[in-house]
């Protein structure tokens, strides 16, 4: 059964030409489990963005994710200033999400919830 702690258990998988990307309804089924996520309009990311308390806490989140994004070797794109985060999460070989992206949302809600 889906759960969000089934995705952040998960870890990314490389993905070749062979991949597609998650369809619609796989997408919402996903984020169901992740409620603060949402996919762009036209279903070819999904998105966040995170209010913190102050730029230290945004630079100590970010250092985090980093980390993680590197052992994942899943990159999200990442937007900041001094009190938000906005991130982006797509997987360019499939053009469009797939289940790497869910997983790294699940890991990001984890890094969140450990904060």
């Amino acid at each position: 059964m889906l759960s969000l702690e089934s995705l952040a258990c998960s870890d990314c998988s490389p993905l070749n030409k062979n991949s597609k990307a998650m369809v619609i309804p796989t997408i919402e089924s996903h984020l169901s489990v992740l409620p603060l996520w949402q996919a762009t309009f036209d279903y070819k990311a999904i998105e966040r963005s995170i209010d913190f308390k102050n730029h230290h806490y945004v630079m100590s989140f970010l250092n985090a994710l980093a980390y993680v994004a590197h052992r994942q070797d899943h990159y999200p794109q990442i937007c900041y200033g001094y009190n938000r985060v906005k991130i982006t999460l797509s997987s360019s070989q499939v053009n469009g999400i797939s289940n790497n992206d869910m997983i790294m949302a699940a890991k990001i809600e984890r890094l969140l919830a450990d904060a």
